[in-house]
């Protein structure tokens, strides 16, 4: 048979340290969500100015650009738009907290249901994060593309005399 029996007792340096780790948990999830806050901030100026760089200077039509090119570009443009939402919703999830109701019933204990949405929280921040910055690589990538992308042929000029066999009006 198992016998259990207390410990030692409890010193100084560890009531310090629990008393460290509980004012930790407390500030948590604040810590997290000011971070969000910080992030979505910055990385929506970011897209904006992209966006108001690339409708400035990019190319205002892709009927301009070469067969298939147009299309990829509008590929890169419909993939940069689903990464830029999804990466929106992450960060407004990790800033605000789930759209959701949980019933009183099933609520964890104060300090395990704060640490546990501050992990959800910094999970959805990462991966608002990664989206946002894949968002603006498709962005740049789409920008580029019209860009650099190779344009229609010029159709040859017509009357412009640099036909073969046929001679232009003499001058005496």
């Amino acid at each position: 048979m198992i016998r259990l029996r207390p410990g030692p007792p409890a010193t100084v340096a560890d009531l310090r340290r629990a008393q460290e780790l509980a004012g930790l948990l407390r500030g948590e999830l604040d810590r997290v969500r000011a971070a969000a806050l910080a992030w979505r901030n910055g990385l929506g100026g970011l897209l904006i100015a992209l966006v108001g760089f690339g409708l400035i200077r990019g190319r205002s039509d892709v009927s301009t650009l070469a067969p298939g090119w147009g299309a990829l570009v509008g590929v890169l443009l419909l993939a940069a738009i689903t990464a830029g939402v999804a990466g929106a919703l992450a960060l407004l999830r990790a800033a605000h907290g789930p759209l959701s109701v949980t019933p009183v019933a099933t609520l964890p204990p104060a300090p395990l249901g704060e640490h546990r949405e501050a992990l959800a929280a910094a999970r959805a921040l990462r991966v608002g994060v990664r989206l946002v910055l894949l968002c603006t690589t498709l962005l740049v990538a789409a920008v580029g593309v019209t860009w650099y992308a190779p344009g229609h042929p010029a159709p040859a000029p017509v009357g412009s005399g640099a036909q073969v066999g046929v001679a232009g009006p003499e001058f005496r």
